[in-house]
């Protein structure tokens, strides 16, 4: 009778723990580097995305130049390797024109966009884990499609990311087109058993036309993140330590990009399961 009842216990113990790493396995330890990991079929989860791009060079015309990036996202598990979300975008930016002194501001909806996200090679059963993205997005005179490679891993308390991004922007109508090369690396350590804390990088590089490099920036910074059974928050602070504009140095800084680009980059997700 004891050792049914022990065999029961571990039995309630073993499923509780399943359940457990169930609930968490979608979230996330960074914020614009996504981990391999796939959700579990079936399982539902709402992500909540606000992204702060701010300060450009006077040079541009905008003093206190403010971009507030707005994404909802829903997730579903398709299969256990194969995750689909829909996202909504919105999109607020403010500044003051130096010319004239005026405040300027304007708030957009950016259009849909359409997670893929496809797993080959489970980080829990291979070396390294391996996944390809696809995200096309559309809004009207603007689309989109953006491809990623993401690898990471876990070795004990610690975890890494590496993603390899290319994105095509048809834009002013779908007449222009803009090529877009990115590249995020983070790594991260647990620190008990809610919360992480880790650095972020991230370089993105732009090519209109598929001409010539307009520009490539590199950010850098601190990311933390807390999480409980079924939902989780993390927080990127990325400010840009490195710039160049390979056409003209129009932002009057040679070591950095601030007319395209900002001089900080602030990322906050939220997200909770079904």
């Amino acid at each position: 009778m004891k050792v049914k009842l022990k065999n029961y216990r571990l039995t309630t113990i073993a499923m509780a723990a399943c359940c457990a790493a169930a609930t968490m396995a979608t979230e996330r330890r960074f914020t614009y580097t996504y981990e391999p990991e796939t959700m579990l079929e079936g399982t539902m989860e709402y992500e909540q995305w606000v992204t702060l791009r701010t300060q450009r060079s006077d040079e541009t015309g905008q003093d206190n130049y403010n971009r507030w990036e707005i994404r909802s996202e829903f997730e579903y598990g398709v299969t256990d390797r194969y995750t689909v979300g829909f996202y909504l975008n919105t999109e607020a930016t403010s500044f003051r024109d130096i010319p004239s002194g005026d405040d300027k501001s304007d708030f957009d909806f950016k259009g849909i966009s359409i997670e893929n996200r496809y797993m080959v090679l489970n980080p829990a059963e291979h070396p390294i884990g391996l996944t390809l993205y696809l995200e096309p997005g559309f809004s009207g005179d603007e689309a989109e499609i953006e491809e990623k490679i993401l690898i990471g891993q876990r070795f004990g308390n610690w975890k890494w990311a590496i993603n390899l991004i290319h994105a095509t922007e048809w834009e002013d109508n779908l007449h222009t087109t803009e090529g877009e090369v990115e590249g995020t690396f983070g790594i991260t350590r647990d620190l008990g058993k809610n919360w992480s804390l880790g650095v972020e990088a991230r370089n993105v590089s732009v090519i209109p036309e598929y001409k010539d490099w307009e520009y490539t920036a590199v950010y850098v910074g601190p990311v933390v993140s807390y999480r409980k059974e079924n939902w989780w928050v993390t927080l990127s602070v990325m400010p840009q330590v490195f710039g160049r504009d390979f056409e003209e140095d129009s932002d009057g800084h040679h070591n950095l990009v601030l007319d395209e680009q900002e001089r900080l980059n602030v990322r906050f997700l939220f997200g909770i399961s079904f």
